[in-house]
């Protein structure tokens, strides 16, 4: 019984001495690993021994080579979003890496380190350009978790310095086709103190390069690329290299559309209504004509508050406006109808004779209803009327049978405006027709 007690027991210690081996091995490998990543003793010696001796006698204050040419700055950007574009501020927002590239001997170093990759506190110490957007409005640099700004150091003198900005910069729109303009948005950088004796900014090749569409916030533009330029601008101070990155955008029409286009194009066809109800019907087409009006009027203020308050016409302004007319027109028909319709029969001139032959006879007493009234009308044979062929009718329009022919009629147009509705039924539509077909055209195409 005791011999297989030692033999369990000498069991129970091989596998615990094994396990202890398994896990020392592991415990080695992970040891090995940490060593592989992290960086030796001794290049950490020789990183703040780099940093020390190439402060020692650094002036951030002077620019590299000053007094002997110079100092070149590569730019490149990286557009990480654009968005959103406002019109009524004119101004829009981009976020965006700047990298800027330049040499600076002062920094040259011998070590096996070809480079040296420092964060913001290594910032302060060196001397960087004095960079600055000329268009922003308000510039803002990303602070969270840490500043997010990186220092490349090559042993050769080479910086890179890259930071991540928020920007709202300012875009002059011109809006006088809007809602169907297209805008270049720019970009426009240089240096704040440096002329170009000093100072030269150059594009980098593939200088400016854009993210993901996708998480942009142009909701109301499409992005349909983008351009750089430099150029030399002369001042008081001297000349400045500019640089200048355009963002072509294209608006798109949907929301005006569905907001303002499509209501106004609904409220001009619903004040044709008026053309198919009864002369008579006075309150009805009163109210239908006056109701579209203010309908225009408001749809007018509301299409304005998308804009900024500029003194020219802009596409929309026409649209809304010609829209407005066509409704006030339909109320002025309807008026003039109105009026025509009610007036009097010409008075009698002379007694008859004993042959008529061209007197519309009609039975001595008859009621007529004009407007709601009523006026009884008794034709005497002895009366005529005073438009008769071959006399002179001074009125251009003339609303009445009886003067269809005569002398007065040469060089004029007949027209019977107690028919005005039925002309209204087609000249109104065909015009409307007419002009939307030239404005969509005109400023889609042309």
């Amino acid at each position: 019984m005791s011999a297989k007690l030692l033999v369990v027991f000498f069991l129970l210690s091989v596998f615990q001495a094994c396990s202890r081996k398994i896990e020392d091995d592991e415990y080695e490998d992970l040891t090995m690993n940490q060593k592989w990543v992290l960086a030796p003793k001794t290049q950490d010696t020789d990183a703040t021994l780099i940093l020390n001796k190439l402060l020692k006698e650094y002036d951030k204050k002077l620019r590299p080579d000053i007094g002997i040419k110079p100092t070149v700055i590569d730019v490149d950007i990286y557009v990480n979003s654009i968005g959103p574009v406002s019109s009524i501020n004119m101004e829009y927002q981009i976020d965006i890496f700047f990298a800027q590239t330049w040499t600076d001997s002062r920094l040259r170093f011998n070590s096996t380190m070809k480079i040296l990759t420092l964060n913001s506190n290594m910032v302060g110490l060196i001397w960087i350009p004095d960079t600055i957007f000329r268009n922003s409005k308000t510039a803002e640099a990303h602070w969270i978790t840490t500043p997010n700004q990186l220092l490349r150091i090559w042993n050769d003198g080479k910086i890179l310095y890259t930071l991540r900005l928020t920007i709202n910069a300012e875009c002059q729109l011109q809006l006088h086709n809007f809602p169907m303009d297209e805008h270049s948005c720019p970009l426009i950088f240089s240096s704040y103190g440096y002329p170009r004796e000093e100072m030269v900014y150059r594009w980098r090749k593939n200088s400016v390069e854009t993210s993901n569409q996708k998480s942009w916030r142009l909701y109301q533009f499409d992005f349909m690329g983008l351009r750089n330029t430099t150029e030399i601008v002369k001042t008081s101070a001297g000349d400045y290299i500019v640089m200048t990155v355009y963002f072509d955008l294209s608006r798109r029409m949907g929301y005006f559309t569905i907001q303002t286009y499509i209501p106004c194009i609904l409220t001009v066809v619903l004040s044709w209504v008026s053309f198919w109800i009864k002369k008579d019907a006075t309150p009805a087409r009163t109210a239908l004509g006056i109701t579209t009006v203010l309908t225009m009027t408001t749809l007018s203020t509301i299409a304005r508050k998308s804009l900024p308050r500029v003194s020219y016409v802009t596409a929309m302004d026409l649209f809304v406006t010609v829209c407005f007319l066509f409704v006030f027109a339909a109320l002025i028909e309807y008026a003039a109808l109105n009026y025509y319709s009610s007036c009097k029969k010409p008075r009698c001139t002379k007694k008859k004779k004993s042959n008529y032959s061209v007197l519309d006879m009609r039975p001595p007493s008859t009621v007529i209803t004009l407007n709601n009234s009523l006026y009884w009308q008794e034709f005497e044979e002895a009366c005529a009327y005073e438009c008769l062929d071959g006399k002179d009718c001074q009125s251009f329009f003339c609303c009445y049978d009886e003067c269809k022919s005569g002398s007065w009629r040469r060089g004029r147009i007949h027209i019977d405006l107690l028919e005005l509705d039925t002309y209204s039924r087609v000249f109104f539509p065909t015009s409307f027709l007419l002009f939307n077909l030239v404005y969509w055209v005109g400023y889609l195409y042309l």
